[in-house]
């Protein structure tokens, strides 16, 4: 099964599995993502290096961003996770502070424009009663 469709497969298998125990019950909207949030920072790989305030980094960022059909893609093998690839470009990254920092410059808007499974799941909760 392909990456992108696996995180799907397992939020629909969790909603089986909740509306065999809960039926009715829709409030629960899974998210099952299968790359790590940094990989969402990938959406703007200016604004990503912008606000680790290390502009050097945005051609990198953007080569990496580059081998992928988008960033939700990027989290190929645990060895070259979107973490572990900006530790190997910046070896002080701090993911919580840094990473909250990084989101807020890429924006919600570029996220959900780049990552289509995250945008969907945005969308369904967006709609809901």
């Amino acid at each position: 099964m392909p990456q992108d469709r696996r995180g799907q497969h397992l939020a629909q298998q969790m909603l089986a599995d909740l509306h065999t125990t809960l039926p009715g019950e829709e409030r629960f909207v899974p998210f099952v993502t299968m790359h790590e949030f940094e990989a969402l920072l990938f959406s703007d790989c200016e604004a990503f290096a912008r606000a680790l305030a290390m502009p050097e980094l945005t051609e990198s960022f953007l080569d990496i961003r580059s081998q992928f059909e988008s960033p939700e893609h990027i989290n190929d093998v645990p060895e070259t996770a979107p973490s572990k690839r900006i530790k190997v470009l910046h070896p002080d990254y701090k993911k919580v502070a840094e990473g909250t920092a990084a989101a807020e410059e890429v924006t919600l808007a570029k996220m959900t424009q780049q990552c289509p499974h995250f945008a969907n799941w945005l969308h369904r909760l967006e709609t809901l009663g």
